[in-house]
């Protein structure tokens, strides 16, 4: 009796020991938290813990691009989702995450408090080019301080830097105006972001074709890349731990 005591307490050991060993795996974190487990992780929908094991969250990883871990936060690619939206829904997060969807205000910063992130912005024009922007590091505040921006240096990218203009900005929606104009940035240019007075990008702008409207600056536009008027066809932001990886298979 003693002996088969001995060897169910040993056993039960070697499973905490394993369980306590895989936890950050288990409950994944991120998409960086993914990759780092399984380097072969293809893109696509995960379930990630930024908020601990009892808010699980889904979310689009980019495994592919510049060496994958990329847990995307924004994403246009069709116009099926609105993104002129009030600040509780820009707080919780909306849409599709295997198509269009903001991931939650709250999601962002409990993703960014739990680690140091760089950020990446994909985006691409109508005639199939593509371009990028990338920053050293990416943060938001809580929602008491507005969910204000931190953003590192632009470190490169062919699409140019048009977010560092919004740096330090609190979240503005048409229904919570925290920008630096007189008037509301997100109702005036039919978004919400970390507007200033008011943008350079609007990635949460109106989705339409481009030459499709008329009105300035209402429309998904990354100024450095094609100016004030052009309407993108897709852009994506995405974070990453700034941690070099250290995968395994």
């Amino acid at each position: 009796f003693l002996l088969i005591q001995e060897t169910f307490l040993s056993a039960l050991l070697l499973l905490v020991a394993s369980v306590h060993s895989n936890s950050q795996f288990l409950l994944p974190i991120d998409c960086d938290d993914i990759y780092q487990h399984d380097n072969r992780s293809s893109s696509g929908v995960y379930t990630i813990y930024p908020g601990g094991p009892t808010s699980p969250l889904n979310v689009y990883c980019d495994m592919d691009t510049d060496g994958g871990r990329w847990t995307i936060f924004q994403r246009r690619i069709d116009g099926t989702e609105s993104f002129f939206r009030p600040w509780r829904h820009y707080k919780t997060g909306f849409g599709n995450v295997a198509g269009e969807y903001w991931l939650g205000l709250e999601n962002i910063f409990l993703l960014t408090l739990r680690k140091e992130n760089e950020l990446r912005v994909d985006m691409e024009d109508w005639d199939g080019g593509k371009s990028s922007a990338q920053y050293s590091s990416f943060s938001i505040d809580s929602e008491n301080l507005g969910y204000q921006l931190h953003l590192g240096s632009f470190t490169g990218g062919t699409a140019g830097d048009s977010l560092s203009n919004q740096n330090s900005m609190k979240f503005t929606t048409y229904d919570k105006d925290q920008d630096l104009w007189d008037k509301n940035c997100a109702q005036y240019y039919l978004g919400g972001f970390w507007y200033n007075q008011c943008h350079m990008t609007n990635p949460n702008g109106m989705y339409a074709p481009q030459g499709a409207i008329v009105y300035e600056n209402v429309h998904v536009i990354w100024h450095a890349w094609k100016g004030w008027n052009y309407s993108l066809k897709t852009i994506a932001m995405k974070i990453r731990s700034s941690a070099k990886c250290s995968c395994t298979n």
